[in-house]
């Protein structure tokens, strides 16, 4: 049974009417969702509740000067350059099993200047760590979410792996793979490109160390589509180990190396030293070593700041159990409920259903 949430907690709460408001927009407008298959359809109505939502097939639709949300980065086709866009993503703490699995999101981003993995440009909460400056309660609980976190050994998609132990070696450097595909790539990405590019950089940058390469997930899984090269990925680290427990690896190495991934984020909370070989959104400010730093990124932040803006303040959260807005201490406590009873028959089988619906709507659809 899920408890109901404390006056506080409502208090502490975003929602979308407030996160309206802190944009300068009327929750009572209409919003207009381009683009968003049936399925998504029900995740819209969530987040977005207190607004009423007209959805349509493209840009054309969307009347001058109203609200419009799109998935990611795609294009709003017909859009008038007149209406407000907003950007919709998966949040950081979002489900037990992958997206593409169907796994229904229980945080999304909503930013209305770019996105978080897109660092050609400002986004949301960019602004939020380059400007805002937080109250002593609230780093207090971004310290307390932080830990519990930790403690619970919680990650944004909570997959099970098998335990990993650390090599007798003096440094073990962990890399994470991502989807190659994947829109953090294009928009987050400098110079390296591929998995394959990320462990020969490095290699070259540190050749006594032990270096563990993690394919992505969802390449695992079958999901998503491995690299040209991947193939080659053995010949220039140590060991690869697509099953093992992130959590595992993330509390028993010495340093995490990505090029964009949000492993590096969860790496941060665990206090490991991280090196961004890209932009993710918590480079730059005075916590990772940068190859390619970002010139907009002008000030230094603790890592309890970046919990607070990354956590608290940036996204929307909505409970599984309620489907209200809730805040991201409740949705520790729903992932960790929902994480046990993922090992049931009955949850294993909507996943493998999950994911096969998935594939045959985005054949047929091309939609998100």
């Amino acid at each position: 049974m899920n408890k109901a949430l404390s006056a506080g907690e409502v208090e502490s709460r975003q929602t979308w009417r407030t996160k309206a408001r802190s944009l300068g927009l009327n929750p009572e407008s209409p919003i207009y969702a381009i683009g968003f298959s049936r399925p998504f359809r029900t995740y819209v109505k969530r987040f977005f509740q207190g607004s009423p939502i007209r959805f349509v097939p493209s840009g054309h639709q969307v009347p001058a000067g109203h609200v419009a949300v799109i998935w990611g980065r795609k294009h709003p086709e017909g859009l008038n350059n007149q209406c407000i866009l907003l950007r919709v993503e998966d949040g950081f703490l979002r489900s037990v099993g992958l997206g593409i699995q169907f796994a229904a999101p229980l945080s999304w981003v909503v930013d209305s200047k770019g996105l978080y993995f897109d660092a050609t440009g400002p986004s949301d909460i960019e602004v939020i760590l380059n400007h805002q400056d937080f109250s002593a309660g609230v780093l207090k609980r971004a310290a307390q979410l932080r830990e519990a976190i930790c403690a619970g050994r919680i990650s944004k998609y909570n997959t099970a792996g098998k335990p990993w132990v650390r090599p007798e070696h003096p440094e073990v450097i962990l890399v994470p793979g991502q989807v190659e595909s994947d829109a953090s790539i294009a928009w987050g990405a400098t110079r390296i490109r591929t998995n394959l590019e990320l462990v020969q950089a490095v290699r070259v940058a540190n050749p006594d160390a032990w270096v563990v390469y993690k394919p992505h997930p969802d390449v695992v899984a079958g999901a998503r589509i491995a690299g040209s090269s991947e193939s080659e990925i053995s010949r220039y680290c140590d060991q690869i180990e697509a099953h093992a427990s992130l959590n595992d690896m993330l509390e028993q190495c010495d340093e995490v190396h990505v090029n964009t991934s949000l492993t590096g984020f969860e790496a941060l909370l665990r206090h490991k030293s991280v090196t961004c070989y890209g932009l993710p959104f918590y480079a730059g400010w005075g916590l990772t070593t940068d190859i390619s730093p970002c010139q907009r990124r002008k000030r230094e932040r603790t890592l309890d700041e970046l919990v607070a803006a990354t956590l608290i303040e940036y996204p929307l959260y909505v409970s599984r159990a309620s489907g209200e807005h809730t805040t991201p201490e409740d949705i520790l406590n729903e992932l960790t409920l929902w994480r046990e009873q993922s090992h049931t028959w009955t949850h294993r089988f909507r996943a493998h259903c999950g994911k096969a619906i998935r594939n045959l709507a985005n054949l047929l659809t091309g939609t998100k």
